[in-house]
């Protein structure tokens, strides 16, 4: 009897976990698929774009790297939690089966598909002249800045060994239209340029232009113009910083423009330099 009572028991336990993980995994499921909705692009967690080391070096070329991207931020709960597959590419087609089922993933898709499906080349090419012609940079998304007015400061700064104002050139990375050229108190002589996918690249204190003008089209690795330190002041002003280039990604969801984080985007684009030799 009591062998019996101890089987039933046993087995009840089983059962009860079974039962137990499979609801819980229901659980963590539905709380998961519930990270996409209409306004996960305009939240400050997606935003932030944190991908990390291991996604940017595992990207597969035969996929969309903004589909990569966006299935990466979903599933890791936008970077704050380990991605719980491999990084493959069977992965990414399996879990991309799951998320499009969700009333809000073609647009999703299309704003990561903007920010990184078009990029090529880092913006500021490797010197085969001067080795000390080298960039630094670091995560400076949403710093503080005072400059008409306290806020954050979006886009990532890289900022020059050589402190010589026109001396690094600018290459765009990625092919599109130049839809803006000109002063901003803020950013100095800047352009914008719109890529295929709708990402708008902003390339900001500026020493002088090349023969670019509104409305040209451009190739990704075309030179656009020479790094400097414009801005914070009326039209020419210089010096009130040291020479670097800002690079900022804005896309539009809804129609609404909104910035989103370079960092990472230039931590891929790093690996992808063109060269050049660079002259006073």
């Amino acid at each position: 009897m009591k062998k019996r009572q101890a089987y039933q028991l046993l087995l009840f336990v089983l059962l009860f976990s079974f039962v137990t993980e499979i609801w819980i995994g229901r659980l963590l499921s539905i709380s998961r698929m519930e990270r996409l909705h209409e306004n996960t692009v305009m939240k400050m967690e997606f935003r932030d774009q944190q991908l990390g080391e291991k996604m940017i070096n595992s990207f597969c070329d035969d996929q969309s790297r903004g589909l990569q991207a966006g299935i990466y931020l979903l599933e890791s709960k936008f970077g704050y939690q380990p991605f719980p597959y491999t990084y493959t590419e069977k992965t990414f087609c399996e879990r991309k089966k799951t998320w499009e089922q969700k009333k809000a993933w073609n647009t999703y898709l299309k704003i990561n598909q903007a920010i990184w499906d078009d990029v090529k080349y880092f913006p500021v090419p490797e010197s085969t002249t001067d080795e000390d012609a080298t960039v630094v940079f670091e995560n400076g998304w949403m710093k503080e800045r005072n400059y008409g007015g306290k806020r954050g400061h979006e886009g990532c700064d890289l900022m020059a060994k050589k402190d010589v104002s026109g001396y690094y050139p600018i290459v765009s990375m990625t092919d599109g239209v130049v839809q803006s050229k000109g002063w901003l108190p803020k950013g100095g002589y800047r352009i914008g340029i719109l890529a295929p996918s709708g990402g708008y690249f902003y390339y900001a204190h500026l020493d002088s232009y090349a023969d670019i003008k509104e409305g040209d089209r451009v190739k990704a690795g075309d030179v656009i113009g020479f790094m400097g330190d414009t801005g914070y002041g009326e039209e020419g002003t210089k010096g009130k910083f040291p020479v670097h280039l800002h690079v900022g990604i804005y896309v539009y969801p809804n129609g609404q423009e909104m910035s989103v984080n370079p960092y990472w985007v230039m931590r891929y684009l790093e690996q992808h330099k063109l060269k050049c030799a660079y002259s006073d």
